[in-house]
């Protein structure tokens, strides 16, 4: 078994996702944000599942500090944004073959290695 962890390392969420699998000795691919941005292909691969607007931490300092609270852009222009602005995202975001998450989803992480 092995997943996929998008994130960034100062990010609490991410290590605590990191820490889960490495717990359960689960190899990982961690893919750190702030030295290789998400493509665009990836990110649409979540929204298509939870929704562009799921992705988006709307409590991150990046957000305020761009003056986002207001914005009202199309799916698409958002993905754009994400992929260009990776501290927008809520972190981390997790792929097991086809199998999604976004954030700490520790009982969807569970099942998936019970099923392994």
């Amino acid at each position: 078994m092995e997943v996929q962890v998008f994130g960034v390392k100062k990010s609490p969420e991410t290590r605590k996702a990191l820490r889960f699998f490495a717990e359960r000795r689960v190899r990982t691919h961690f893919v750190d944000l702030m030295e290789r941005a998400a493509s665009l292909g990836e990110l649409k691969r979540f929204a298509q599942k939870f929704g562009a607007l799921a992705l988006i931490d709307r409590e991150s300092r990046r957000f305020l500090d761009l003056g986002l609270r207001h914005t009202t852009l199309s799916d698409e222009r958002w993905l754009q944004k994400l992929a260009d602005e990776p501290l927008l995202l809520r972190m981390p975001l997790v792929r097991y073959q086809h199998q999604l998450t976004i954030g700490a989803a520790e009982d969807d992480w569970k099942r998936w290695i019970a099923a392994s």
